[in-house]
């Protein structure tokens, strides 16, 4: 039996695979916000995107988990969320989706984003 690696309480960022994604994600957000980045390398907004949500992240001091999808290695994520674009970061809260966004955003709008969905 393999067992699956869990993020402590105060991560920040922890990569997400289709694995460990019920744990990572859905089980996670039942204690606090869970934002989930699904994008791809060779994308250029998930390259403009990636390096400025995980700032925020990091300065929220593990208050949200931001959990990064490898869309190329992990497809049926993305297709089971009908991600149609990258990035797409989709919030959830208590196993459930509650919003999203498409596209890199500037700073303001991502702790905006946040803010409106933080517990």
């Amino acid at each position: 039996m393999t067992t699956i690696e869990r993020p402590q309480n105060d991560t920040a960022i922890f990569p997400a695979t289709e694995q460990n994604f019920n744990i990572v994600v859905l089980e996670e957000s039942h204690s606090r916000l869970v934002l989930c980045d699904i994008s791809a390398e060779w994308c250029a907004p998930c390259q403009v995107l990636m390096p400025l949500i995980s700032k925020v992240a990091k300065s929220y001091e593990g208050q949200f988990l931001l959990a990064t999808v490898d869309a190329d290695e992990n497809m049926r994520i993305a297709g089971r969320y009908k991600v149609r674009g990258f990035p797409t970061v989709v919030a959830f809260v208590n196993g459930e989706e509650v919003d999203r966004f498409h596209s890199a955003q500037r700073e303001p709008f991502i702790r905006e984003f946040i803010d409106k969905h933080i517990f």
